[in-house]
């Protein structure tokens, strides 16, 4: 009995799993910067659907490869565009 007690509490330190090696994502360059556009059109409704998911839910920074300035924007963009009736608040 006390066998099986300290199997359970024994900590997992991962040796037990395979280890594959993970190749570094592909650095993803911000679009905006890229084509030197100074500002986010909330109006330009077919660019800003790129950077929302299904469910209607703005992409994180990691997922939309954009910079940290260009991220806010286009998150401001959405949020007005929503507002403005010209993108859905949930996923169509």
């Amino acid at each position: 009995m006390d066998k099986n007690k300290n199997s359970r509490n024994r900590a997992n330190d991962g040796d037990d799993k395979i280890r594959r090696g993970k190749r570094p994502a592909k650095k993803r360059v911000c679009e905006y910067c890229q084509g030197h556009i100074d500002h986010v059109d909330y109006k330009d409704a077919e660019r800003l659907k790129k950077y929302i998911a299904e469910n209607g839910k703005i992409l994180p920074r990691r997922a939309t490869g954009l910079c940290a300035e260009h991220q806010r924007d286009v998150t401001t963009a959405v949020k007005r565009a929503r507002i403005m009736a010209l993108l859905p608040f949930r996923g169509e």
